[in-house]
């Protein structure tokens, strides 16, 4: 088990279809102990799913743009686990309408809002883990992308612009990061029927194509996900920062 002794937090668990919990359940079966953050919403929800996590505990993690929010939760885990090994952020957020709308319609305040929750929040949440000094040695933090962060797909619009800015955070915050010897990469997942995508126009469609032309002829699934995720949380990965990985059966790579 690549994570014996190990303690993670998955941030952004929702349901049972969601990728994060994919990565919670890799993570647990690999020996580590898993800490997971979910909305007050669905706290219920979560803590009914860590039944099948003996050990595992669930935290609220309530509106990632106030950063009082954080400070409380990333308090409380402290206080009860001490020192963590790794950080993944699964967290996005962006408003209906600049989903379904033309991305030139989309809002001063939509806009603003996207990218607070889905990129400045891995900002602001590694910021206060540093200052609370809750990162043990070599520790890794992931986070989940997607490829509307490097071409326009039809539906996603202001949260590709927001996960472009995620990946840039990433590549400047594994620079800072590295001074001290820790490690952040990201995922960048094959497309995913989790109650996100319901947002995102035609999106069953998106996933025939990928089947069609991804040189592996199939869609990514919440376990494979999830155990890459667990390999960025390794010694394994050691050598590894500032990527974004492509966990989609190779569709990234395919021209026309």
């Amino acid at each position: 088990m690549i994570l014996k002794g190990k303690k993670v937090v998955i941030m952004g668990v929702r349901n049972k279809w969601s990728i994060a919990w994919g990565a919670a359940k890799s993570c647990y079966d690999q020996g580590a102990e898993v800490i997971c953050t979910c909305a007050e919403e669905n706290l219920e929800k979560v803590q009914s799913l860590l039944e099948e996590l003996p050990g595992a505990k669930a935290y609220i993690m309530g509106d990632v743009s106030i950063d009082e929010n954080i400070d409380k939760c990333l308090d409380k885990i402290k206080e009860e686990h001490g020192k963590i090994d790794g950080i993944l952020h699964a967290i996005a957020h962006a408003n209906s309408e600049d989903l379904r709308n033309d991305y030139v319609l989309t809002s001063r305040s939509g806009y603003a809002h996207a990218q607070d929750v889905s990129s400045y929040s891995l900002v602001a949440i590694v910021r206060k883990v540093i200052e609370k000094q809750m990162l043990n040695e070599n520790a890794s933090i992931v986070a989940y992308t997607y490829y509307g962060s490097e071409k326009a797909i039809q539906g996603y619009n202001v949260m590709g612009v927001a996960k472009a800015a995620l990946e840039a955070s990433i590549r400047y915050l594994a620079v800072d990061l590295g001074k001290q010897g820790y490690r952040i990469n990201g995922i960048s997942a094959g497309p995913i029927k989790t109650l996100s995508a319901k947002g995102i126009k035609d999106f069953n469609s998106i996933l025939d194509i990928v089947e069609e032309r991804a040189p592996l002829h199939k869609n990514v699934t919440t376990n494979q996900v999830g155990d890459s995720t667990a390999f960025l949380f390794s010694e394994m990965s050691s050598a590894i920062t500032g990527e974004i990985i492509h966990v989609d059966n190779g569709f990234s790579i395919v021209g026309v």
